[in-house]
């Protein structure tokens, strides 16, 4: 199974992939659209599933990525949040992911309605329900009551100018997407590692000065970060955790996780917190959160 997307649909198409690999134990990848657009590969690609992810269906480059993986032989896909969008006609299966319009430049809710679709399309090829998604609602609405402790906790990082955030297995590109989240509403360099990654040098960039952004949610991905955790302790770093009880205790701050969701459904409640987290930093450094003046879409949702 291949996964072709750009920006913040790169995140949820990497969600995809762990998914793919974990419950299918399928090999999957994310493609490099250049190959096929800019050096005009055509990859045999019979008995290949490949899913193109945008929240437009208008990217030129993931539309001729489809067009070329269908004339190849693949299966193609598409999960857009606009019906009868480019990428859309372009595959031969379309999933809209119902969000609505997205009325900012940086995506939230379609990267949440994008992780939710992937699930549920991924679920049911394995014969399931979607029954364990059921909760997500109400974990939501109890998550996002904590608001006003996010609130308070994004003028700590008022000034930073630049951080690093950090997680493994399933909540990795929940990481990936608070880093990209911050940089594209705060204006500051904000670099994302796997927890494994982080330690093979990138460590060393580690300072008080440098906050940390780390995800150790309930399962096999938030037991790995227990070697990362330590390590980043011994560098002094500000350490702001959306996690379990206990990784949040050891934390500088953070928010707990609600219990009740499974590990491979927990991304899309983790993103939450970094979400506010970049909306109430982007108000706290004089920013408009919606509107970027550095920022403007590259596709459009019409």
């Amino acid at each position: 199974m291949l996964f072709v997307a750009r920006g913040t649909s790169d995140h949820a198409a990497l969600y995809a992939k762990y998914l793919t690999e974990i419950t299918h134990q399928l090999p999957a990848g994310l493609v490099s659209p250049s190959t096929m657009t800019a050096y005009g590969a055509k990859p045999d690609l019979r008995d290949v599933l490949m899913i193109g992810v945008s929240q437009s269906g208008g990217s030129p480059d993931l539309i001729q990525s489809l067009e070329v993986a269908r004339a190849q032989g693949a299966l193609t896909v598409a999960v857009t949040n606009k019906a009868g969008s480019p990428l859309a006609e372009a595959a031969e299966v379309h999933i809209d992911v119902l969000a609505g319009a997205e009325k900012a430049v940086a995506a939230t809710k379609s990267y949440t309605a994008q992780l939710l679709a992937l699930y549920l399309v991924l679920d049911r090829v394995r014969g399931g329900d979607g029954s364990a998604a059921a909760r997500l609602p109400e974990l939501g609405e109890q998550f996002l009551k904590q608001e006003d402790r996010i609130a308070d906790l994004a003028q700590r990082y008022r000034f930073a100018s630049r951080l690093v955030t950090t997680a493994r297995g399933y909540s990795y590109p929940a990481a990936r997407e608070a880093a990209l989240k911050l940089m594209e509403t705060s204006y500051l360099s904000a670099q994302a590692f796997s927890g494994a990654d982080l330690l093979h040098g990138p460590l060393a960039m580690i300072e008080p000065q440098v906050p940390v952004l780390t995800v150790v949610a309930r399962g096999i991905g938030g037991d790995a970060m227990d070697q990362v955790l330590p390590r980043l302790t011994e560098q002094g770093a500000d350490v702001f955790c959306v996690g379990t009880a206990d990784a949040v205790r050891h934390a500088t701050a953070g928010v707990v996780i609600p219990e009740g969701v499974a590990e491979e459904l927990s991304p899309l409640l983790e993103i939450l917190p970094f979400q506010q987290l970049a909306k109430h930093l982007a108000v706290a450094r004089g920013a408009n959160r919606d509107a970027p003046r550095r920022l403007r879409k590259v596709t459009e949702t019409l």
